[in-house]
């Protein structure tokens, strides 16, 4: 076990090794840097000169756009990510750590809530549709899931603010608390976390739903099944004690990346609800080309991907003793 972990560590550090090289090479070939989105209208209309902008690309260590210059670049970013330094954020003038900590708890908050809740409504939908199949719960999960893979995010966002927002008016338009609503009020924080929870659980359940029916069918034909009934154990008993279990271990899989999933859907879904969380900064940092808050953002989303992937390896042993990692 030691070893097997030991050993996925080392991977995993590779992979986060190769992602932030080709992430910073994405960054720096962009049409465009920092510089030249915040400063063209002004070098276009004379107040600054060409020279001005050089001078601007130097302080932003941007101005060599050679190989070796992106090259250096990383290796400067690299070496400041080991001391724990991201960088200075370009657009937002702090620390790159103290920009993710400050907007990260909302997104956090938004994620693990969408993820419990992900679970409680998709697997026991599921279970239900395989042990009803084709009768009406089974086509009404299978509307459901259908409608949540297909919608865009912020096109099902989009739709449920013009319906319950804008239309109906039950549910405020945006942001997490009303304009004078002073300190923190939890209700009138639920109160605006409705739509954007509706709209992450809608658009996630689908394929977590599917793959839990289709997972719960194929047990369902398996031989013990059959000798369980035979045995005379009630249909509930049958379910949730010897198929559920065996259900559960291919769904582990899908576990590693629902929650790297959700934070990188984060990015649109917090813009459309002006909620200031990560995915929202993330978003307008990457419209002006902040390179170190780009760069620690992503990061962070394969931190969570990598991580989440071994979890996942590690908890095949809990719902299936008879998995054993290998060295």
């Amino acid at each position: 076990m030691v070893k097997y972990i030991i050993k996925r560590v080392l991977y995993s550090i590779l992979i986060l090794l190769l992602v932030s090289v080709l992430l910073y090479l994405i960054m720096r070939i962009m049409p465009s840097d920092y510089v030249e989105k915040t400063l063209l209208d002004k070098l276009n209309t004379g107040v600054i000169t060409e020279a001005d902008m050089l001078h601007q690309k130097e302080l932003y260590g941007i101005a060599d756009s050679s190989f070796l210059g992106i090259m250096k670049g990383y290796w400067s970013w690299f070496t400041g990510a080991l001391r724990g330094e991201l960088g200075m954020s370009f657009k937002f003038q702090q620390p790159v750590g103290e920009v993710i900590a400050d907007h990260m708890w909302i997104s956090f908050g938004i994620a693990m809530a969408a993820f419990v809740f992900q679970f409680i409504i998709a697997i026991p939908l599921g279970i239900k549709a395989a042990t009803n199949q084709y009768g009406a719960v089974d086509y009404a999960t299978s509307i459901l899931a259908m409608i949540g893979i297909s919608l865009p995010s912020f096109f099902l966002a989009y739709l449920l603010l013009r319906v319950f927002s804008v239309e109906l008016g039950w549910l405020p338009l945006q942001g997490i608390k009303e304009g004078d609503v002073n300190g923190f009020d939890f209700g009138d924080l639920i109160w605006h976390m409705i739509l954007p929870m509706a709209t992450i659980i809608i658009g996630s359940i689908g394929g977590l739903m599917r793959h839990t029916r289709t997972n719960t069918l194929e047990v369902l034909n398996q031989d013990y099944v059959r000798t369980a009934r035979a045995k005379g154990l009630s249909e509930r008993k049958v379910v949730y004690k010897h198929v559920f279990r065996n259900t559960m271990v291919p769904i582990v899989t899908m576990t590693a990346g629902i929650i790297p999933g959700l934070f990188g859907g984060m990015m649109i879904l917090e813009d459309v609800f002006a909620i200031d969380g990560i995915g929202r900064i993330a978003y307008q940092a990457l419209q002006v080309c902040d390179i170190p808050l780009v760069m620690g953002y992503n990061m962070f989303i394969a931190i969570l991907s990598v991580l989440g992937t071994l979890l996942s390896d590690l908890t095949y042993m809990l719902v299936d003793p008879r998995i054993k990692i290998s060295k």
